[in-house]
């Protein structure tokens, strides 16, 4: 089944909770960006928390999320649609610290303790929203939820996984996003808690082929939500051959005039998705053309 995200309110409204599979998006971004397992986990779990992020927005608005610690794989950049769609690159892919004690990945370690976790939202106004939190322990699901706490006052619990098995392969990811009503009960707060503590690490769940809808449940009982909503999810980026050359036709003359005639073509990489772009000598003069005839 391909990724997707559900959607539900629990507890007689008083909660919301997103839910998310999305290990092929995850599997995608680390085909793309070859990261080695550790860095695979860092970037997966924040393009999972990128696109439930995304999820709860409208329209053609969409976010961008920077994560900027001391860590090797710093900053980590995902970009994130209302329509589902999630794209997203690490300064390092190549990194992979020892382990913690018990065998899980160290992500703390490749996306670093210190730094902050930034989140900038185009809701199609002239000014965009920000927030900025500092991180807090560098695995991402508590960093994630300090950000909604402190800088959306949105009480959260923000649980990632993502499973690598051999050769780095992504055998599973997802996740979930549990955000408290402003008028929740307090025997309501009192069962979360006790359910988020009872609550196995989401890469248990995921190990075991829990579904976004079993997530739901155990956060929220069996017959003690309604699913609002199920949005497809996946990796996709809007770079283009097109987007490369309007971007060299603005550089500065002398720049494309270097590319012309020292280097005799030009070659650019997106950073988002690693496609590769290839302009000729007569596709760079075309563009310097089109440029001096305005």
């Amino acid at each position: 089944m391909n990724d997707y995200i559900v959607k539900a309110l629990a507890y007689e409204k008083q909660v919301r909770i997103y839910a998310m599979k999305s290990t092929d998006m995850v599997s995608e971004a680390a085909r793309r960006h070859q990261t080695w397992r550790t860095v695979t986990a860092a970037l997966g779990r924040s393009l999972t928390a990128g696109a439930m992020m995304g999820s709860m927005l409208k329209g053609d608005e969409k976010l961008t999320i920077k994560i900027e610690g001391s860590g090797p794989a710093s900053p980590i950049i995902i970009d994130a649609a209302a329509d589902g769609s999630a794209r997203g690159y690490v300064n390092r892919s190549a990194a992979d610290p020892e382990r913690h004690a018990d065998g899980k990945l160290n992500v703390a370690a490749v996306v670093g303790e210190e730094g902050t976790l930034s989140v900038v939202k185009d809701l199609g106004m002239r000014d965009h929203f920000t927030g900025s939190v500092p991180l807090v322990s560098g695995e991402l699901g508590e960093d994630f939820t300090y950000y909604f706490a402190t800088s959306e006052q949105t009480p959260s619990s923000v649980g990632l996984g993502v499973v690598v098995g051999e050769e780095d392969k992504v055998e599973g990811a997802g996740g979930f996003i549990l955000q408290i009503m402003p008028d929740a009960s307090e025997e309501v707060l009192d069962e979360i808690e006790a359910r988020l503590h009872a609550l196995p690490p989401v890469s248990a769940m995921i190990q075991r082929g829990d579904t976004p809808e079993q997530i739901i449940m155990q956060l929220a009982g069996e017959s003690n939500y309604q699913v609002l909503e199920t949005q497809e999810a996946r990796f996709e980026c809007n770079c283009s051959r097109e987007r490369v050359e309007n971007a060299l036709s603005i550089i500065e003359e002398s720049e494309l005039h270097a590319m012309i005639h020292e280097d005799e073509g030009a070659e650019t990489t997106c950073h988002f998705c690693s496609e590769v772009y290839l302009l000729s000598k007569q596709e760079l003069q075309n563009i310097m053309d089109r440029r001096q005839a305005e």
